[in-house]
Order: structure tokens, then sequence, then C-alpha cells
């Protein structure tokens, strides 16, 4: 069997006396003669493989000074077997493997790249207009208009809006010279729809008209996964058995100390106890106090505790208003502004500032798909975790606002004790890293049946049993929450 790595060679790369030499070779049966100029060692049917492998080589040395552009600069070159390029004259070119498309145009111009071989590659601003120019050859030379745009997405997420301004000023100055004055318009409409600047351009893909009204697409689609996983979902319903004030303002209570745990804000539950109940501000750490007490008066007071979250733009009146109320004694986090600078927990980067107002906004407009109750609760608190609207507040926030739709519904609010706190995270970690919904889930439904499984008449005796189970514990692998019910593992 032929040897399938076998050489190549080309009239191009070889002087007079080599040429001849190349043909006695063929007339011996030494080498193949693939096409003019063009001879292989291999037998005809490594031909395709061997002229995939060599494309750039083989260009350059077909077509000097031909630029690599349209379709092919866009994909990289060494994918497909379909190559177009900008050259002196229109034609076909059919190799084994191989189709190359020439396209009368410009020769290289300054910002192509030439590569090693000594052919051109276009750069950047010229790949785009090349690829937005008019094709009526019907061979499909340009890359599709939505791929073009999520190409400039890509680019304004990982460099930023000045390089999309950038790439667009450097177009208009090549196009005169490219005879590109239409593209260069039409370009300037895309990257404008982008930045939000040029509303009168639509754009043609789903993700480029996101971004352009400043949604962040990626989280629309976590959004989604979890609302049809809701939707489709037989989940539990808990009714509401707070029925005393006392009742509910002792779960409010233990809703705030465990809801501030989770975000680091410790106290022994006496100082807690003095702090919502008592109204006395621990005088060494005043605003973890008031952390505390701000998020007993949402759960508790009747104007909050039951006030749905909204499904259309008020939610982000609504939000401010909650995170203003809870952090105005923090005036260093802004309270009830959005925040200006990114976020971050972990590995996971949320919602950019940009992006939340646009995304916050349809997001909330999925809340109507859902059944009352635990499904609306659970995809609010979500959209309210992964946007992270604020500088800091936004864990205590997104609880409650998922409790509230809780109470709207008639149904049982949900405590998340602090042994519990890493099952949590874990299940909001798998379905914001990696798009799992059913751990978050899970997670929620059973910590809902464990807080409805207390009476809360007694503020002592339901502390002694939370305790007995384990509640108040810090999480760890030798240590589960239990049910009161018998103490079993929850």
């Amino acid at each position: 069997m032929a040897d399938p790595t076998g050489e190549l060679f080309l009239n191009a790369e070889m002087n007079a006396a080599e040429q001849r030499a190349a043909l006695r070779r063929v007339a011996s049966g030494e080498w193949h003669r693939v096409a003019a100029g063009i001879f292989s060692t291999l037998p005809e049917e490594h031909w395709a493989d061997q002229l995939r492998r060599e494309r750039v080589r083989l260009l350059a040395a077909l077509f000097p000074k031909a630029v690599i552009s349209y379709r092919t600069a866009f994909e990289s070159v060494i994918n497909g077997d379909e190559m177009f390029l900008a050259y002196g004259y229109h034609r076909v070119v059919e190799l084994p493997g191989v189709r190359i498309h020439l396209v009368k145009g410009p020769g290289p111009q300054p910002g192509d790249a030439q590569s090693h071989t000594g052919i051109y590659i276009a750069s950047t601003p010229r790949m785009f207009l090349d690829n937005l120019s008019i094709d009526r050859s019907g061979r499909h030379r340009n890359a599709p208009i939505n791929k073009l745009e999520e190409k400039l997405i890509d680019i304004l997420h990982i460099k930023g809006a000045a390089a999309l301004n950038d790439l667009r000023d450097q177009a208009k100055a090549i196009a005169p010279a490219l005879g590109r004055t239409r593209e260069a318009a039409l370009f300037d409409k895309m990257i404008g729809n982008l930045l939000g600047t040029r509303p009168d351009h639509r754009a043609s893909s789903v993700r480029a008209q996101h971004v352009a009204l400043g949604i962040d697409h990626a989280r629309m689609a976590l959004f989604d996964r979890l609302a049809d996983t809701l939707r489709k979902a037989t989940l539990p319903h808990m009714s509401d058995s707070l029925k005393s004030p006392d009742a509910k303002t002792h779960f409010a209570f233990l809703e705030s100390y465990f809801s501030n745990f989770i975000e680091g804000t410790k106290f022994s539950v006496n100082e807690a106890i003095n702090i919502a109940l008592r109204q006395q501000i621990a005088a060494s750490r005043p605003k973890d106090s008031h952390d505390i007490a701000a998020v007993f008066l949402q759960a508790q007071h009747p104007a909050w505790r039951a006030l749905p979250f909204p499904h259309t733009d008020a939610a982000i009146d609504h939000l401010s208003e909650r995170h203003r109320i809870m952090m105005e004694k923090r005036p260093e986090i802004r309270p009830g502004e959005f925040k200006i600078d990114a976020n971050a927990a972990g590995g996971t980067r949320f919602v950019e500032p940009r992006l939340v107002r646009g995304t916050l906004k349809e997001a909330v407009r999925r809340l109507s798909t859902l059944a009352p109750g635990l499904p609306r609760a659970l995809l609010a608190m979500f959209i309210v975790t992964e946007i992270h609207p604020f500088d800091d507040g936004n864990g205590r926030l997104a609880r409650l606002v998922m409790n509230s739709e809780l109470s709207h519904a008639g149904e049982c609010r949900i405590i998340v004790p602090s042994i519990y706190r890493d099952v949590y995270l874990g299940g909001l970690r798998a379905l914001s890293r990696d798009g799992n919904p059913e751990a978050y889930v899970d997670a929620m439904c059973r910590a809902q049946q464990w807080s409805a499984s207390f009476v809360y008449e007694e503020l002592d005796a339901v502390i002694d049993l939370m305790q007995r189970c384990q509640a108040f514990e810090e999480p760890s692998p030798d240590t589960s929450l239990l049910w009161p019910q018998g103490l079993a593992a929850l």
C-alpha cells in the first residue's frame, strides 16, 4: 500500500530544470500528474486527502497574492472542501477533494495577513465586508448573516464595546478601496444594533436580538430550561399552616436568621432574637444587626410578606424597593440601585451590569407561564440569584421573593437551615453551571417539606426541635439535617 503521507510537488515552487525533471518522473511512473503543474508521489485514491492537507500551500502556488476571504476566512481555511478567494478574475477550479472559487476583487489590502506560504488571509474588517456582499453566484460564498452577528457578539463579550467600535472604524476606512461602501453601511447598522445605538436595524438571530435589547441570551436559556422542568414536574403542595400572628412572627424570625447565616451574617440565636423581636441593635455590629432586622421585616410585615413578584417591567421597581429597604443601613452598596460593576461567586460570573434590566424584564415574563405557588417561586428565586442585580444582598433578596410568591399562593414558606446550605448552593450551582435543574428543584422541595414539619406557635420549642434536627450546625460530611418526626435524616 502506498504511503498516504507521500510528497506533493508544485511547478510554482520549482525552477525550470526541476520542472523538466518532474516531467521525466511522471513519464517513468515515479510521480503522478494530479493537474497542470501539480504532481504527487501517491496514487490517485490518496490525492483528495493530500490536497486537503496541503490546501494553503496549494493556493499560494496556484494563485499568488490571492486573498482568502468570504466564508472561508470566516470559518477558517482548514475547514471544508470549498474555498473562496478574492482574485483578479472569476473562475471555479476543480481539483481532487478541493473546489476553489475565485471571486474577482481587489488584491491584498493593509491589514490582510500574509501566511508563511505567501497567500493572504483577509483582515477581520475585510472578512465581514466581503461576507456582507451580494452573492448572485448561487455558490453560498458568504457566511450566514446570523453567524456574522454571533461572531460580533463574541467579540463584544470578550473584548467589549470599544473593540466593536474599532472594528467598525477599520471597516469604514478600507471600504472605498474594496468597493464595499454599501456593505460598510450595513456593518455599521449591525454593530450599532448590538451596542444599542441603531435600533432601526433588526438583528436576524435570537441571540443578537437579545444582545440588542440588553438581554443575557445564555441566562434566558437557563431560565427557559428551569421553567420547562417546573411546568412538567409534579411538585408537592404544602399549605401554609401559620394561622396566628405569633406563628407567622416566629417563622419570619427563623427565616431571617437562617437566610442571613447563609450569607455569612452569624449571630447566636439569642442575639438574633434580641435584634429582630426586641429591636435591640448590637452596638458592636450595627449593620449586621440591621440585616437581620430588615429581612425579618419583609418576611413578617403584611405589606411585603405575600406580595408577588410582578411578571412585567414593574419587577424593576419591585426589586429595587425591596433591596432599598433591606440594605438601607449599608449606603456603601447603594441600596436599591443596580450594580455598575460585574460580580461573581466562585466560578460563576453573573449577568453583566449592562444586561441586568433587559434580562430581568424578559425573564419575569416566564413566571406567568407557570402555576402559582412553588413553580413560580422557584423560578423567581433563581432569576434574582442568577442575575444578581445588586452589589450585595442578592441571596437574601432572592429568598424573600421566593417566599412572597409562596405566601401569595397560600403555601408554606421555605427555610434553608444552616446545615443545608451546601445542598442548597449545590443545587443552584448545578443549574447555573451545568444547566441541570433537577438538584435545585429537589433540594427546594425537600426544604419546603421540612419547613412545614414544625409547629411555630412556641418559639423556644421550635428552636429546641430544630437544634435536635441539627439545623443550626455548620455543613459537614458527617452531619445531616434531620426530620422532626423521629429525627430521621432528610
